[in-house]
């Protein structure tokens, strides 16, 4: 490398933010609950109710870490379809602010609606062809049910959370999360409506530490 290579190369590095490089990691796996149905080769997950506890079947989990960080100007739009007669994707884990469009795919009328504590909406019945597409804003942490009046056995969740670090298991329960700010923090696993577990973690600059949730 000459240097007139060098001093670019140095020119470039100072300009990129010190966080670029000083960013770490988390992986592992989470145990996830045994499933009750036969394996689903297509992937098709469902929101069950087993004595009062949501939870998709076959089983995920959402990972994340906790504290307080920095809210941004704005969100990312999400999106919870209905297709097929079913909420897709029937878990979804966002960042509290985060607006969510719920497009109809389906040659009927639905009406989704929720009386979760963490947000009450009633979006009424709307057409496949509704424009502009029904939507509501999440801002308040929790766990969100969806329900469609129409047809009483679509289950949906959103689970709303105070932080830009998340997200869902595979299902085998492997996770990684990237980017994460260095120090001591607590990383969260949510496996369903009444259980989630936690570790105090120590991530560090440009290291990838491995956390699994027994």
């Amino acid at each position: 490398m000459g240097l007139h290579s060098v001093v670019l190369f140095n020119a470039i590095f100072s300009l990129l933010p010190i966080s670029v490089f000083a960013e770490a990691a988390v992986e592992g796996q989470v145990d996830l609950p045994k499933s009750h149905s036969a394996p689903v080769m297509t992937k098709r997950y469902e929101i069950v109710t087993i004595g009062g506890v949501l939870k998709t079947q076959p089983p995920l989990a959402v990972v994340y870490l906790e504290g307080s960080f920095p809210k941004p100007a704005s969100l990312p739009t999400k999106q919870v379809a209905q297709k097929d007669l079913a909420f897709l994707p029937p878990l979804l884990p966002v960042r509290a602010g985060t607006r969510i469009d719920f497009p109809n795919f389906d040659d009927t009328y639905h009406s989704v609606f929720s009386y979760s504590p963490a947000k009450r909406f009633d979006l009424g019945r709307y057409r496949p062809d509704e424009r502009p597409i029904p939507s509501e804003v999440f801002k308040m942490p929790g766990l969100v049910t969806l329900r469609c009046d129409i047809h009483e056995h679509m289950r949906g969740l959103i689970l709303v959370l105070d932080t830009p670090y998340l997200v869902m298991t595979d299902a085998e329960g492997r996770f990684r999360l990237s980017g994460l700010p260095s120090g001591q923090h607590t990383l969260k696993a949510w496996i369903d409506s009444k259980t989630t577990r936690e570790r105090p973690v120590e991530l560090k600059s440009g290291a990838t530490l491995h956390v699994d949730f027994p």
